[in-house]
């Protein structure tokens, strides 16, 4: 099964008042609007386009949860996806010991296969979120991964944040949140784009208001604003992460996706989010420039389900170069090069066909986590 065909479990996750309680313990929150008011935090959240030391990714489709077929083809996505960053930048790859040879076939001398358990192949939400303070160093945040809100077996995934910071051999911070790094879009500069269905969801964190979120967000992340978007609650097994709806491609800069089909369950929100988007401004007053970035009007046949992820809003932003899907829709592949190519003038738009990891429900952003520099 892929994805989206996840296995249900109970809820395991800490209490809603435990964890109300120590999000609310020390600060003093802003009553209404705005970020939870606090000293300065000692940690941001550097912008994906500032320079990486690395990117982590993971060789971690199972038959279980994908199914042979699927599973040798996201294999073989993972390996080019790895490839391709490695040009510009080391590549450290998780993978089973029982998967090494095989890895070590598709990915070739350019990446660091680095033997860890592991449950599936989203680095993005199972990894740290990385973090640097004013004096240049850097640690990893363990935001708790729990299979997005306990819809998929996750026991080995949940070590896969401290194992990739010990690794990395940087601090690591600890959190009651539970979150995935997915879920998470920052300019760097303060501001981030999060979505409500995902973050405040109680399959996640029960009983935490947003300004309690907000506060614990600014003390990790250095966040001082916050755009919510609200996403759609169980459309799909993230419930609706940031990476496939919003991205900064500098600060005061996004890109936005919107879905054209009348028909479709994300055309409403979509069109909601620009409307927020339009209208927000960021941490330092600037008003959002919004670019929408529609998905492809077909897809090759090949991989193709109900549930393939056929948009173009999940690209990986790595040192010198955007990495982002094509569907074998000729006009919608060229005119996202294009609109790519002038939002990041100074970096190679790269465009590679992922329609494995597609029709699983995920794209080349999910794959991926930087390590800055």
């Amino acid at each position: 099964m892929n994805r989206r065909d996840y296995l249900k479990h109970g809820l395991r996750g800490a209490s809603a008042l435990g964890l109300a309680a120590y999000l609310g313990a020390g600060w003093s929150q802003a009553a209404g609007a705005g970020l939870a008011t606090s000293q300065a935090a000692d940690w941001h959240m550097p912008d994906e386009g500032e320079p990486h030391a690395a990117t982590w990714m993971a060789f971690g489709p199972s038959d279980e949860v994908w199914g042979q077929k699927l599973k040798s083809g996201a294999q073989a996505n993972l390996a080019l996806i790895a490839r391709t960053i490695s040009a510009s930048e080391p590549v450290n790859m998780l993978v089973r010991e029982e998967d090494y040879e095989h890895a070590a076939r598709l990915c070739g001398n350019a990446v660091k296969l680095v033997v860890q358990p592991i449950d599936d192949l989203w680095m993005r939400d199972s990894g740290p979120v990385f973090v640097k303070n004013r004096q240049g160093g850097l640690a990893a945040v363990n935001f708790n991964f729990n299979g997005w809100g306990e819809k998929q077996d996750y026991d080995s995934d949940a070590l896969v944040a401290g194992f990739v910071g010990q690794h990395a051999g940087v601090k690591m911070l600890d959190s009651t949140l539970v979150l995935e790094g997915g879920g998470i879009e920052v300019d760097g500069q303060g501001t981030a784009i999060i979505t409500e269905s995902c973050v405040l969801n109680p399959n996640r964190n029960p009983g935490v208001s947003k300004a309690q979120c907000e506060a614990e967000l600014r003390r990790l992340l250095g966040l001082e604003k916050i755009i919510w978007l609200p996403g759609i609650a169980g459309h799909d097994i993230t419930d609706g992460h940031t990476d496939f709806y919003a991205r900064f491609c500098r600060p005061g800069v996004v890109v936005a996706g919107y879905e054209t089909d009348p028909a479709s369950a994300e055309r409403a929100v979509t069109q909601r989010h620009l409307d927020i988007l339009r209208k927000a401004s960021d941490a330092r007053g600037r008003a959002l420039q919004v670019v929408t970035l529609p998905g492809p009007d077909s897809v090759r046949s090949q991989y193709e389900n109900k549930d393939f992820a056929a948009g173009y809003i999940n690209f990986y932003v790595c040192n010198g170069a955007v990495i982002c899907p094509e569907f074998g829709d000729n006009k919608s592949d060229r005119n996202t090069k294009s609109i790519l190519r002038e939002l990041f003038p100074k970096r190679d738009i790269i465009q590679l066909n992922i329609d494995a990891i597609a029709a699983g429900g995920g794209g080349i952003h999910c794959t991926t986590q930087q390590q800055p520099a």
